[in-house]
């Protein structure tokens, strides 16, 4: 079989920027403006150049092209420790996302352990003296009183945030999810199946991202003019904890419970078959979040995905702007979750 020339040149050497140069019939210059400013060229000659490099296998050298532009390629992720018993789906599927976003536009992602609170900055500051990120991406922040938007911003790092800052003061970049949104659908799909009793299992009052979920239920169910008072209990985010909370709803004569996140909602159905009832049958249930959990339950859970694929880009796209132009008012996104139909909701006419 004749050999691969990818990655090398036909004698067995490396290839060379000059070498793509040559095949491509244009300068050394040019090759460099195709890889670091490929605005300055005309679309023809991006072309060539692009597609010499593609069919020569060139790499060009990193150390090279830190010493030339003083970037690392690498975007700092700090890794934040889960609560004992519980699993990060969503944040899990999000830094795949996160990944594949950043390599496609030629960075890596560089994790490092970031416990809460103050402590956290001294992950930062190690990275931003030994490592030369170029940035950094924050997730959970849900946190009261988090120091690192302010602690980043005043040094001038460029770094966008994977949901808001639940304060009245906003620092920086956000990519979020509409949770509003999502409770409000899951709302509006119970209504459409008949219900009028619905109530809302969710976490403690004072959770950002718990309230903003609530927020939608609540919205929509005053939209129809259904009572909420007595029909929305509080829970830590565990299977146990939730069986037990949500029990005053179904005594209630709720027909409906929307969960705040697919592990409220599991908590749910274990109380339903302690009644001796059948999710879905006789009490619908949603969920949120679209873990991997949802679809092989049964019945199947009717939840609402986030839309990670997206997020991870636009979190990419938002930090490679702001390294880009560091002065430009911040820019904040909100992607809306897709409610998935499974048997706990079915669709109306099922």
């Amino acid at each position: 079989m004749p050999r691969s020339t990818r990655n090398s040149s036909a004698k067995g050497g490396p290839v060379t920027l000059s070498m793509v140069a040559a095949r491509a019939g244009v300068s050394p210059q040019t090759v460099s403006n195709a890889l670091n400013s490929p605005d300055l060229l005309r679309p023809e000659t991006l072309e060539r150049v692009r597609r010499a490099i593609d069919e020569m296998g060139y790499r060009p050298s990193r150390a090279a092209q830190m010493l030339r532009t003083r970037s690392s390629k690498l975007i700092g992720y700090g890794v934040r420790p889960s609560p004992p018993g519980t699993t990060a789906p969503v944040l899990d599927r999000f830094l795949h996302a996160l990944s594949e976003a950043a390599d496609e536009a030629g960075f890596r992602i560089l994790l490092f352990a970031s416990p809460p609170g103050r402590a956290s900055l001294k992950g930062y500051e190690e990275l931003l003296d030994q490592h030369r990120v170029d940035g950094f991406l924050l997730s959970d922040t849900d946190e009261r009183n988090d120091p690192r938007q302010a602690w980043l911003a005043e040094r001038g790092v460029p770094f966008v945030a994977f949901g808001r800052m639940w304060s009245k003061r906003q620092i920086g970049d956000w990519v979020d999810v509409d949770g509003a949104c999502g409770t409000d659908a899951a709302v509006e799909h119970l209504i459409a199946l008949g219900h009028r009793k619905i109530a809302f299992l969710g976490w403690q009052r004072g959770s950002g991202l718990g309230d903003d979920r609530a927020d939608g239920w609540q919205r929509a169910m005053r939209r129809h003019g259904l009572p909420t008072r007595g029909r929305r209990a509080q829970s830590l985010d565990d299977v146990d904890a939730a069986r037990a909370a949500v029990e005053p709803l179904l005594d209630a004569g709720a027909t409906a419970v929307v969960a705040a996140s697919d592990t409220l909602a599991l908590g749910c159905f274990h109380a339903l078959r302690e009644r001796g009832a059948t999710p879905g049958r006789d009490v619908a249930v949603t969920g949120f979040d679209d873990s991997p959990m949802a679809a092989v339950l049964s019945p199947g859970l009717t939840t609402l995905a986030q839309p990670l694929e997206a997020v991870g880009r636009e979190c990419v796209r938002l930090l490679l702007a702001r390294m880009s132009d560091p002065a430009a008012p911040p820019e904040r996104v909100l992607l809306e979750p897709t409610l998935v139909i499974r048997d706990s909701a079915p669709a109306p006419d099922a």
